[in-house]
């Protein structure tokens, strides 16, 4: 149990918080692209919004991931900061070399300087850190896709759907409807967007921060934070983009009726109906909003760890 840390845990949920405030506007413009139909492009569809409805309309849903996106991010970064701990602790032990030799001073030296954890390490803790976030990521991206999808026409009918008075009533609906099983539609391509999707976001922002930080500076500098996190927060959504894609068309689909039966059959429709570009639908978006976001999540992470952890050698603990 000593390789779980509850600071991790609380840094995360601040960092969760932080990234919800600034990504959420673009989050509801992302969800309209590759849920809905009739936009053209990014800009078309955030001018649409703002004169169909109103400015308010990009943070519709956002009540309910300030705290569960808060929640869930807490979990990520408590996952995946235990996990790289545990492999650490789980390498065998480097020989201490001969006395006096250079060796011996290398090795010393190397225990001075802070620890670089292997690449490989840095995989398996960012995969683990992507299954076990499906347990909790997939029922908050479905209730708030469901939320930012209120007033969108979901070609059922002519009216917009609004069917939900809030995340509560909406997780209440779903649930009466499909059981808790219902809270999970879209799960599975969720879990292939997040396995790979958390490898390519906390693998660059490590050895980007690596490279940021000059010999012999104990920690990356919160500009070194700032760039390492947005660059790979916009990498990571990037290559996401296709898996982001088939995920929110099954959480935004069985709202009146169920077209899609599960992953695969949501990628092979959405292929015949719309042709391959379906799948890059949204790109532009999780290009742009992955640096801002993840910047925010990153050194907010940071700040908040570091001040935390200040409080506790202050306090002698």
């Amino acid at each position: 149990m000593g390789n779980v840390r509850v600071d991790d845990f609380v840094a995360g949920w601040i960092g969760g918080a932080s990234s919800v405030v600034v990504g959420h506007p673009m989050d509801t413009v992302k969800t309209r692209l590759q849920a809905a139909s009739g936009y053209r492009n990014m800009f078309h569809c955030i001018t649409s919004i703002y004169r169909k409805e109103s400015a308010l309309s990009f943070f519709k849903g956002m009540s309910f991931p300030l705290a569960s996106i808060a929640a869930y991010n807490s979990l990520v970064f408590g996952v995946f900061s235990t996990s790289r701990r545990l492999l650490e602790s789980l390498r065998p032990p480097v020989g201490p070399g001969v006395p006096g030799s250079h060796q011996h001073a290398a090795t010393a030296a190397a225990a001075a300087a802070p620890s670089r954890t292997p690449v490989s390490e840095l995989m398996l803790a960012s995969a683990l850190t992507g299954a076990v976030s499906v347990i909790v990521g997939a029922p908050v991206d479905l209730v708030k896709i469901r939320l930012q999808m209120q007033t969108q026409n979901l070609g059922i009918g002519l009216q917009p759907c609004s069917l939900y008075r809030g995340p509560i009533h909406c997780v209440w609906l779903t649930v009466s409807r499909g059981g808790l099983r219902g809270l999970y539609r879209g799960a599975g391509a969720m879990l292939l967007r997040d396995v790979p999707g958390y490898c390519t976001y906390f693998v660059p922002y490590v050895l980007l921060c690596q490279f940021f930080t000059p010999s012999g500076q104990p920690e990356p500098s919160m500009g070194a934070v700032w760039v390492a996190g947005g660059l790979a927060g916009s990498l990571s959504w990037g290559l996401a983009t296709p898996f982001d894609v088939v995920k929110s068309r099954l959480q935004a689909d069985g709202v009146v009726e169920t077209k899609y039966t599960g992953a695969w059959h949501c990628a092979l429709h959405s292929y015949r109906a719309e042709g391959p570009g379906v799948f890059l639908r949204g790109l532009t978006v999780n290009l742009v909003r992955g640096f801002p976001m993840s910047a925010a999540a990153f050194l907010a992470y940071e700040l908040s760890l570091r001040a935390i952890r200040d409080m506790g050698q202050g306090a002698g603990l």
